[in-house]
């Protein structure tokens, strides 16, 4: 190899070396600009989906309680599982969109009833947490065994449905560790069903209502149906003055 060859060797592998470093550090440059939250950050929020319970302040809290990143660098699944464990949110969806905004649509729980006065079921029989007391006497209370309530609620939408036809609406429903169930109507009447027959029982009670009303002034307190033939009747005392 000549002196000459040996030179533009040199010069053209030199060049490639400069090349590369130049394209190394460019995508290194660019990398760090990418997930700089100074330089692309994330500037707004855009909150969808029909709420009554969660506001947006209390999503962007859980977006921006802990580190977000750059607009390349936050990752829409875990803002979402942040958005999820507020406790009224049933789903939620984020996503990004030039130049600096996400887009993030909400789907909050549909109570249905207070399970055990301390939590919530959905519309599924899902239990989930959150402050049950600003729906006290809006929605019925349910009562069972901890690891039953897909069972209470079972029973409880299966006996309402059947009420209904008759304009009988539970307030409160108790099932009991033997699984015998007790409720209380939003006429002040409780109905122990028992555990057998429940059905036959709740469609026995509106049969005989009508009979039983017209047997007295008196207010029902209860009505116990968990006899084969006929039923036991509790009366409200009636206050002196009434």
């Amino acid at each position: 190899m000549s002196k000459r060859q040996r030179y533009e060797f040199w010069a053209g592998f030199s060049a490639f070396v400069f090349i590369m470093l130049g394209l190394v550090m460019g995508g290194v440059w660019l990398f760090y600009t990418l997930v700089d939250e100074e330089q692309l950050p994330l500037t707004g929020v855009i909150i969808q989906g029909e709420r009554i319970y969660t506001t947006n302040k209390e999503v962007v809290w859980a977006l921006t309680e802990k580190e977000t990143g750059s607009f390349f660098a936050a990752d829409a699944d875990i803002l979402r599982r942040r958005i999820e464990a507020l406790p009224w949110v049933y789903s939620a969806s984020v996503r990004k969109e030039w130049p600096g905004k996400l887009r993030v649509f909400v789907v909050e729980q549909n109570p249905v009833a207070i399970w055990n006065s301390k939590e919530l079921l959905n519309s599924s029989g899902e239990i989930f947490t959150a402050d049950p007391n600003q729906l006290m006497g809006k929605i019925p209370e349910l009562e069972g065994p901890e690891t039953d309530a897909d069972e209470v609620f079972f029973q409880y939408q299966r006996i309402q449905a059947l009420l209904a036809h008759s304009n009988h609406h539970i307030v409160r429903f108790a099932m009991s560790e033997r699984f015998s169930v007790r409720l209380w109507l939003e006429s002040g009447i409780e109905l122990r069903l028992g555990r057998e027959a429940r059905l036959e029982r709740a469609q026995r009670f509106m049969e005989l209502l009508p009979i039983i009303r017209g047997e007295s002034k008196q207010d029902i307190a209860y009505i116990d149906l968990r006899y084969d033939t006929g039923v036991a009747v509790g009366w409200h005392d009636i206050q002196p003055g009434e």
